[in-house]
């Protein structure tokens, strides 16, 4: 059942984050220069296969990070990489409450603003209660010698069933969004 979890987890957030666009978030040692890494390579244990085994899942990651890695000039490396990539999923699901003040004494629109000049409150509440999931993907980059993160992407968007259609595209794309902000190789 975790095995399944953890896929699900990945799965959604992929699938959400390409109905809404993704917030994209990244972070890195400004001490660093990423750019001057050549090679790369993978966790042997990614954080999206904590099941023991590893998932379809990670395997889209694997590839669509890999790929985008090569087109910015980076060799992969199973043996000797600069740097090691690993991935993070999650879902948390979420409730949104909106209560805006409606009624006589309010105006017309978002309080009028406020047109009668701050009369009595005399109006009414419209709420309204929105419950969604949210998935959020982490590929962090770290330093194979030190073992220190020196790059972090992270995608966080709402998850949809329209999302779930096609996975590898969808993995395809995110990880491209995250990507997008990663240096590409300079030669030396």
């Amino acid at each position: 059942m975790r095995m399944f979890r953890w896929s699900v987890v990945l799965l959604a957030f992929m699938l959400q984050a390409c109905a809404t666009g993704p917030r994209i978030n990244i972070d890195s040692d400004p001490s660093v220069q990423v750019a001057n890494f050549s090679t790369f390579g993978f966790f042997p244990t990614l954080g999206t296969d904590r099941q023991g085994y590893g998932s379809l899942t990670s395997e889209r990651l694997k590839n669509a990070t890999r790929a985008r890695l090569e087109a910015l000039g980076y060799t992969y490396s199973e043996t000797n990489p600069d740097v090691l990539i690993n991935f993070g999923a999650f879902l948390n699901e979420k409730l949104r409450i909106d209560s805006v003040p409606t009624g006589p004494s309010m105006g017309m629109g978002y309080y009028g603003y406020r047109g009668g000049m701050y009369g009595a409150w005399g109006g009414y509440n419209q709420t309204t209660v929105d419950q969604y999931t949210e998935g959020t993907l982490n590929i962090d980059v770290v330093d194979a010698n030190l073992k220190r993160l020196v790059w972090q992407g992270t995608a966080v968007g709402r998850v949809t069933d329209k999302t779930r259609e096609n996975v590898a595209a969808v993995i395809d794309t995110v990880v491209g969004e995250i990507l997008a902000s990663y240096p590409p190789h300079s030669a030396r």
